[in-house]
C-alpha cells in the first residue's frame, strides 16, 4: 500500500516543515506567553482540529477547487486574515488583569481558545493548497487506496505538527507568571501579541497562492 522509501522521505520532510516557524507556531507561541501553558496547548488542539478541514478537503477534492478558483481562494483567505486581525485588535485594546478565575470560567476561556485555534487554521487557504501540493508526492495516485493514503499521511502530518506545537507551548508558557507579576511588562506583552496577530493576518491577506 505504502512505499517504504516514500514514507521515509515523507517523515523527514514533514518533520522539517513542522519545525519551521509558521503561522500556527507563532500563534501558539503568542497564546502561550500571554495566557500560559494550558492556553497554548488548547490553542494547539484547536489547530489540530482545524487541520482536519484541510485533510478532508484534500481527500474529497475540495482543495483542487480552492487552488483553481481565484475567487474562492481570495474569499477564504480574507476571511481567515480578517479573523486574525480581529483577535489582534482585541489584544491591543485589552487591559491587563490578574487571573483569579475559578475552574468553570477557565474552562469557558479554554473553549474560546479552542474555537479560535480551529478557525485560525481552518480559514487559512494556504494550508489547503499545501496539502494539495505536498501530500500527493508521497503516494501512488493509481492505487485504489489513493484516498486512504492521502488521509493517513495528512493525519500523521497533523499529529506531528501538534506535538511540536505542544512542546512550544510548554516551553514558552512558563514565562506567563513573570508577566502576570509585572503588570507593565504584561501590558507591553499584550500589545506585542496584538501586533503579532495583526501581522499574521496581513501576511495571509497579501500572500499569493504560490
Amino acid at each position: 500500500m505504502f512505499n517504504f522509501q516514500n514514507l521515509y522521505l515523507f517523515f523527514i520532510a514533514s518533520l522539517l516543515l513542522n519545525l519551521t516557524p509558521g503561522n500556527d507556531m507563532i500563534y501558539v507561541a503568542s497564546r502561550s506567553v500571554s495566557q500560559g501553558i494550558k492556553a497554548g496547548i488548547v490553542s494547539a488542539a484547536g489547530i489540530f482540529i482545524g487541520c482536519f478541514v484541510h485533510i478532508l478537503a484534500a481527500v474529497f477534492g475540495l482543495s483542487i477547487i480552492i487552488s483553481k478558483s481565484a475567487y474562492l481562494f481570495q474569499l477564504i483567505k480574507f476571511v481567515g486574515a480578517g479573523y486574525l486581525i480581529y483577535l489582534g485588535v482585541k489584544a491591543l485594546l485589552s487591559k491587563p488583569t490578574v487571573n483569579t478565575a475559578e475552574d468553570k470560567p477557565a474552562i469557558a476561556n479554554h473553549w474560546k481558545l479552542l474555537k479560535q485555534g480551529i478557525f485560525t487554521n481552518a480559514l487559512n487557504p494556504k494550508v489547503a493548497v499545501f496539502f494539495l501540493s505536498f501530500l500527493p508526492q508521497f503516494i501512488n495516485p493509481a492505487s485504489s487506496f489513493f484516498k486512504f493514503q492521502l488521509f493517513t499521511l495528512g493525519i500523521w502530518f497533523d499529529v506531528q505538527g501538534t506535538l511540536i506545537l505542544v512542546i512550544v507551548a510548554c516551553i514558552l508558557g512558563k514565562t506567563k507568571n513573570f508577566f502576570r507579576q509585572n503588570p507593565k511588562v504584561w501590558l507591553i506583552q499584550e500589545k506585542i501579541t496584538g501586533v503579532v496577530l495583526i501581522g499574521l493576518g496581513i501576511k495571509i491577506a497579501i500572500a499569493s497562492k504560490k
